[in-house]
């Protein structure tokens, strides 16, 4: 069986290493990574498992998608 659903990154339930760098993350950095991470996966939808892959092990791309520096959002 598979079950998808659309969920807003705000709302999304990352664990381990993703939910820590995620909740550095402001309310519009979220939504800007929501559209880039749309237009990522443009072809498929991704699992929640990608999703929090690229979170937790793509953290320096992630910065670099929304122009910022990793640092500065660790140093939150």
């Amino acid at each position: 069986m598979k079950i998808t659903f659309d969920t807003h990154l705000q709302n999304f339930e990352f664990w381990s290493g993703a939910k820590t760098f995620a909740e550095k993350l402001t309310l519009e950095e979220l939504n800007e990574l929501e559209y880039i991470i749309c237009d990522l996966f443009s072809d498929k939808q991704p699992t929640e498992t990608e999703i929090n892959d690229l979170f937790w092990f793509d953290q320096e791309m992630i910065c670099e998608l929304i122009g910022i520096d990793c640092q500065e959002i660790y140093n939150r």
